[in-house]
């Protein structure tokens, strides 16, 4: 039970500073990211600096996880078997491409949007949670 109330500190905190980045880094303002994504046009690429230092900082952090083999609180750590690129993850990669281009959000940033009521966020998030439910009906009938 101590174990878990830890855990569950530690995903908060984790979460607030995740949102509190996602902020800092103006990831919830569709024009930044639709400026990012506009290589052709008014290319704003500062996300790119926040991107590679995240990127950065979460391969270190795999790096040393995997070293360590469990995680802090000394439970078992659990990483992805899958290894294939197929149809699955193409499709998947390419929605998620298509979605970002057209709203400016993607999950996480659009969930921290939300929260901050900004209007556009709560339609994105809206379709979001749309189409994950059809995927899992589209997944549950396909079994």
């Amino acid at each position: 039970m101590q174990n878990q109330t830890y855990q569950n500190i530690i995903g908060l905190i984790a979460g607030l500073l995740f949102g509190l980045g996602l902020l800092a880094a103006d990831m919830v303002n569709p024009a930044k990211i639709l400026a990012f994504l506009d290589i052709f046009g008014n290319w704003d690429p500062s996300l790119a600096v926040t991107m590679a230092t995240a990127m950065s900082i979460t391969t270190l952090a795999f790096f040393w996880s995997r070293k360590r083999g469990n995680s802090l609180l000394k439970d078992t750590l659990h990483w992805p078997s899958a290894k294939d690129i197929d149809k699955r993850l193409i499709v998947g990669g390419a929605l998620f491409g298509i979605g970002w281009g057209l709203a400016g959000f993607c999950p996480g940033p659009a969930v921290v949007a939300v929260g901050a009521g900004i209007p556009e966020a709560f339609w994105f998030t809206g379709a979001m949670l749309t189409g994950m439910l059809l995927w899992h009906w589209f997944e549950s009938q396909r079994n």
